[in-house]
């Protein structure tokens, strides 16, 4: 009896050991993504003034030649907490291809070779597919949108006070950090749904039949976490409707190989 208990302790060991030494793994490579998050962090905070310029460009851009146009701000520290926040940002865009080769060496250990060959380019798609996103709409939707709100400014008729932009240097990176996560994340969703094709959650034809409602879904997205003019939701919510479209095609791809797959196993 006490052998055979000495020998389950022995097994409970041996299956309690890969698990400890994946949770060191993991601790290991959390840890070096915080180190570097935290250098990117300090990096991109010595130059939070000129990331923040270019973030203003679009604004700059629409009042070139207007000197006395400004951005203000009205507490004691908010330029302060504006420029961590824009390092935060900035260290969260810089950092990620370094945060993405700690997951893939936590990961790949523990995949087959084709496992590996399926999972990079979904890996390799993420940042390209968010910079695209997020070179939208600041190239496109943020100069038109910039000047669809300036438009509202009175300058004063006989009579009447003006009313001038004067915007808060928070809030207006509050703003541009909301539309930039809005796009880029909206443009991985071929990303996301290609994965739940992958595993058996999502389906072509079912994407199909639900069509209707991810149109409608894509306007209350865009209508939420956009700016409430039409342009602006309206170029947010059009994308999302062709990657939703694309995300069909791609699910579809994945079920002709996994069918392909079957009949060569059947044969």
């Amino acid at each position: 009896m006490m052998a055979e208990s000495d020998a389950e302790e022995e097994r409970i060991e041996e299956r309690r050991m890969p698990l400890i030494d994946h949770l060191i793994e993991l601790r290991r490579r959390l840890f070096h993504s915080l180190i570097a998050l935290l250098i990117t962090f300090l990096i991109c905070f010595y130059f939070a003034n000129p990331i923040f310029d270019f973030l203003v460009e679009p604004l700059a851009a629409l009042w070139e030649g207007e000197e006395e146009r400004r951005l203000i701000y009205t507490a004691l520290h908010e330029k302060f907490f504006t420029n961590i926040k824009v390092a935060f940002f900035a260290a969260l865009f810089f950092s990620f291809p370094l945060v993405a080769s700690q997951v893939w060496l936590f990961v790949a250990p523990g995949l087959y070779r084709n496992e590996k060959m399926a999972f990079l380019p979904f890996l390799a798609a993420t940042p390209v597919l968010f910079l695209l996103g997020a070179a939208m709409v600041y190239y496109i939707v943020m100069p038109v949108a910039w000047q669809f709100f300036a438009s509202f400014q009175q300058f004063g008729a006989e009579g009447a006070l003006p009313i001038e932009l004067l915007p808060k240097v928070g809030e207006y990176l509050s703003l541009v950090m909301r539309l930039i996560f809005a796009f880029g994340i909206s443009f991985e969703l071929p990303v996301l749904i290609t994965l739940l094709a992958r595993v058996g959650l999502a389906t072509s034809d079912g994407l199909k039949n639900k069509r209707r409602y991810a149109i409608v879904l894509a306007f209350v997205a865009a209508a939420i976490l956009t700016p409430p003019d039409p342009l602006s939701q309206v170029s947010l919510a059009v994308p999302i409707v062709l990657l939703y479209e694309i995300s069909i095609l791609c699910a579809r791809m994945v079920e002709k190989k996994y069918e392909k797959k079957a009949a060569e196993e059947a044969v």
